[in-house]
């Protein structure tokens, strides 16, 4: 059976070694001198062998000039250990994997991220993007620990924490008829060339759904969607958030009725402990969406 070894009693071998004697170590250590030597007596009979030549002098036995070295790597093993599991648990180092919608990485992301760093300038951060599904999916199979997206419907072993509302309008080139308007109707809608975009799926069961059978558009691609907004080929539905306002020649007409929205939250798989830079970037996200009223 191998013997259990304590480090506190490595030390103290150690440090005799250093300041050159038991008395020395015992005061550097502020223990007295009884208390060092019985540990290091305590600490010969669990390995069977002395590790000092009798006398109380520091000088090693054959056997503890084999320890030395092993002892110091031990101890240092140790340490490093120690400070960078509490480096991790008090948020100073550690990596966070997150993966959100293009929307959210391009329109929130920067500024959530850029005061995070600020607050957590250890932790190590990989911000990937993707359409809802694959941020799912991520999330699920642990590639990231948290997400950012939209649940189109509960996923079982994925927990879901609403984070903000994302207003569905209407995107349209500014020469269009309705770029005039405010707000609109959907029944304004009717005749104009739809393209369905990933997010169209929003007006299935609205009143509204009936246009997306008489679109003969799909665009899949945002740059190509807004290419096509920008050639005047139709209009489109995007949540605001999606909506590129860069592009000058192109509106956001909120769709006041029916009026819609996506609900935007963090995602974390369910029943697993986040680690401490993942529950740090959490309460993060939290704080700031959740109380700005994003």
């Amino acid at each position: 059976m191998l013997p259990e070894l304590k480090i506190q009693p490595l030390r103290y071998v150690l440090a005799i070694m250093d300041e050159g004697g038991f008395h020395a170590a015992a005061r550097h250590l502020h223990r007295t001198q009884p208390a060092l030597s019985m540990a290091i007596r305590e600490l010969e009979q669990r390995l069977g062998e002395p590790l000092f030549e009798k006398g109380g002098k520091a000088t090693l036995t054959p056997f503890g000039s084999w320890c030395a070295p092993r002892f110091r790597e031990l101890v240092a093993h140790h340490d490093r250990v120690s400070r960078d599991a509490l480096a991790m648990a008090s948020h100073q180092a550690g990596r966070v994997d997150i993966a959100t919608v293009p929307s959210v990485a391009s329109r929130l992301m920067p500024r959530l991220l850029a005061s995070f760093v600020v607050a957590y300038p250890g932790i190590e951060i990989s911000l990937r993007d993707g359409h809802s599904e694959l941020v799912n999916q991520m999330v699920l199979s642990g590639e990231v620990e948290l997400g950012i997206t939209s649940l189109w419907q509960a996923e079982e072993g994925l927990d879901f924490t609403p984070l903000l509302h994302d207003e569905i309008g209407v995107i349209c080139r500014d020469d269009h008829p309705l770029a005039r308007r405010d707000r609109l109707h959907w029944r304004e809608l009717t005749g104009h060339t739809l393209i369905r975009n990933g997010t169209s799926r929003l007006l299935e069961g609205s009143p509204a759904a009936g246009l997306l059978e008489q679109s003969r558009l799909y665009i899949s691609n945002m740059i190509s969607l807004t290419a096509m907004l920008e050639a005047g080929i139709g209009i489109t539905t995007l949540p605001r958030l999606a909506f590129q306002e860069e592009h000058a020649r192109l509106r956001f007409l909120p769709l006041a009725e029916p009026r819609l929205e996506r609900r935007i939250g963090l995602l974390c798989r369910a029943r697993v402990s986040l680690s401490p830079a993942a529950a740090a970037m959490r309460r993060h996200l939290l704080e700031h969406l959740v109380a700005e009223g994003v």
